[in-house]
């Protein structure tokens, strides 16, 4: 009885069962924030205006 109770004891103090779920909410959560900055970022003036510069450029470069 008394092995039993010990080893119950163990396993409830050793038990990992909820960590698994609450690291994929975390890495979730990280992901769609990362997301969200990059389609900002990405969205934003100053980076279509740096991307139409640098096509334009490569267009209007002479070739030899």
């Amino acid at each position: 009885m008394c092995w039993e109770l010990r080893t119950r004891l163990l396993r409830a103090l050793t038990a990992e069962d909820g960590m698994s779920t609450a690291e994929y909410a975390i890495g979730t959560i990280a992901a769609a924030a990362f997301g969200a900055v990059l389609y900002t970022v990405v969205t934003g003036d100053s980076i279509v205006n740096a991307l139409t510069k640098i096509i334009d450029k490569a267009l209007k470069t002479p070739v030899k």
